[in-house]
């Protein structure tokens, strides 16, 4: 079977991955299809890598050497699909023959409309888009060496949007010693995900480490000044109140739309993604699949008649991660005439925060407030709620018959790590929640998931298995990572994994 992956970024890596034993036995021939020249690299460290947290060399994922077998071919653009002849054309004119045809593209950047900024790309959208100098979007390797050029020199960074990436980003600046500002339109940072009392603690935490926050900011302009080569470089966001934030530099950090140019060309139906069935096939062809942030996953038999197609990707690494595990265990099973269970249905994701300044962990919905009055005939959400501003804790639990259906918690990280659980098993929450918040302040307090609590959401690693890999000798977080994959996601669980190094040595010295 011919295999060709379209995309060689974490999602389509790990599906080559997962294909190296069909490939070692002589099953399938797999061919990996990358734009970009270097090895392919970790994107969801690509902000520790600007900030300078991590070396490049952390960043990287494999090299062709690490895909024996495997066809890998970087600095090459897939143009077009050719579905009748079933070809992939590259840029340089040559092509691919496929069976099997895996879109693994991943998501572009949005760039807003900004007077006075200079967006030219390939195909006229903004796709990989050259921007005006001093501007950039933060998803590749030279973007990153933008930022990390003022990192270097300590300039000032502006960061327009404040959803996860936003904060995120600003939050590893501030930590680098960067003076970062972040803009954004409505009143709260990360609206998707907080509530107003969340959103205030964090907000607090970000200003005593140095990050402006500037709300109610409708972004209309750039104003650019001519450097010493004559070239236009950015030099402030002008907002429609006439408020000027100057800075070196101007990070676009404004939501992302999955990449599915390629696919519309050929002919496949696509919504907010490529759509695919549980199966993760194409709705137009069963012999094209789509994984990652490319993917939107629905039932054909519900929506094929329908205009929009409700849902689409949730832009987390492990989901993708998971749908490439699945489809490559799919594929295996084909060849053995076996049979295979539908990809499950992903629950809403668990978002962690990722920095040292603050702890920050959000689910579900949490927007619910507990004094509201509740119309009649409707069941009113339970609503519980821990707000501690003076010391930067908040946590909020919103639930449906005590079955935890959204919480975030700030500033209580074992608490945040048992609402977890909890929520990733559509579990109840005790009668007595204090309970829960005493997991941040007496030792003596167990959580009920014990080893069994995830620990690595990106790579559902629980505690029980990087302790037994620690057990078995590894020493470092590294180490804990080449065995377990635990760390290797976004890296938000790499201080609970360091924990647990140094409580192992500390015991054992």
């Amino acid at each position: 079977m011919r295999i060709v992956v379209v995309g060689a970024g974490p999602v389509g890596i790990r599906f080559a991955e997962e294909l190296l034993p069909l490939v070692s036995a002589g099953r399938v021939a797999v061919t990996v299809v990358g734009a970009e020249t270097a090895d392919p690299y970790n994107r969801v460290l690509i902000g520790e890598y600007a900030a300078g947290e991590v070396a490049a060399s952390e960043l990287t994922l494999t090299t062709a050497a690490g895909l024996p077998g495997v066809d890998l071919r970087l600095g090459a653009r897939a143009e077009r699909i050719d579905r009748e002849a079933r070809r992939v054309v590259l840029g340089d004119g040559s092509t691919i023959a496929y069976d099997r045809l895996v879109l693994a593209t991943g998501a572009r950047p949005i760039i807003p409309a900004l007077d006075g900024l200079h967006t030219a790309g390939p195909d006229g959208t903004g796709l990989d888009a050259r921007l005006t100098a001093g501007v950039c979007v933060l998803r590749d390797l030279s973007d990153a060496a933008q930022v990390r050029e003022v990192v270097d020199r300590g300039g000032r960074v502006v960061v327009l949007g404040a959803g996860v990436l936003g904060i995120e980003l600003a939050m590893l600046l501030a930590d680098a010693g960067v003076t970062p500002a972040v803009a954004h339109f409505g009143p709260i940072p990360m609206p998707r995900q907080l509530d107003r009392g969340s959103a205030s603690v964090l907000s607090s935490a970000l200003a005593s480490a140095g990050v402006a926050l500037v709300p109610h900011t409708r972004a209309e302009g750039v104003i650019v000044r001519e450097d010493e080569t004559g070239e236009r470089r950015f030099r402030a966001l002008v907002s429609s109140d006439a408020k000027h934030i100057e800075g070196d530099l101007l990070v676009l950090s404004c939501g992302v739309r999955a990449r599915t140019e390629l696919a519309e060309a050929a002919g496949l139906r696509v919504g907010n993604g490529v759509l695919v069935d549980s199966a993760l096939r194409s709705w137009t062809d069963e012999r094209i699949h789509a994984i990652g942030d490319c993917a939107h996953i629905a039932d054909p038999e519900l929506h094929l008649h329908e205009k929009r197609v409700p849902g689409g990707p949730n832009g987390l690494v492990g989901p993708g991660w998971r749908q490439a595990s699945w489809l490559a265990a799919r594929i295996t099973a084909e060849l053995d005439a076996e049979d295979h269970a539908p990809f499950p249905e992903d629950q809403p994701g668990v978002v962690v925060l990722k920095g040292e300044l603050v702890d920050l962990v959000s689910a579900g919905d949490v927007s619910a407030d507990p004094f509201a009055p509740v119309p009649a005939g409707e069941d009113a959400p339970g609503i519980a709620v821990w707000a501690d501003p003076e010391h930067g804790t908040y946590v909020k639990m919103a639930t449906r018959g005590g079955v935890l259906t959204g919480f975030v918690a700030v500033g209580m990280p074992r608490t945040a790590a048992e609402l977890s659980v909890l929520y990733l098993r559509g579990g109840e929450l005790p009668a007595d929640r204090s309970l829960l918040l005493r997991l941040d302040d007496a030792d003596e307090v167990e959580p009920v998931s014990g080893r069994d609590a995830t620990l690595c959401i990106c790579n559902d690693v629980t505690v029980g298995q990087v302790e037994d890999a620690i057990d078995d000798g590894c020493g470092t977080v590294a180490e804990v990572g080449g065995c377990t994959r635990a760390g290797t996601g976004c890296g938000g669980c790499r201080a609970r994994i360091a924990e647990l190094v140094h409580a192992h040595a500390a015991a054992t010295a």
